[in-house]
């Protein structure tokens, strides 16, 4: 049996550098680059700087294994 292929997208956690521990999720192309955005940080109630941090395996793909 084949293996199954790899999705298209990946998730992503864009972190805040303001290091108020406050993240988003969003999905990016695989072989694109990775993410930076300027986005709203609500504790620290202004735009910071938002970078990408893989996100770690879903639950359910890792409660298969």
């Amino acid at each position: 049996m084949a293996a199954k292929s790899k999705g298209r997208t990946l998730l992503v956690r864009l972190i805040s550098t303001a290091q108020t521990g406050f993240f988003y999720t969003t999905q990016r192309l695989r072989n694109g680059p990775s993410l930076a955005a300027v986005k709203y940080d609500p504790k620290v109630k202004q735009r910071v700087l938002f970078v990408e941090s893989s996100k770690t395996a879903r639950k359910s793909a890792a409660a298969k294994n």
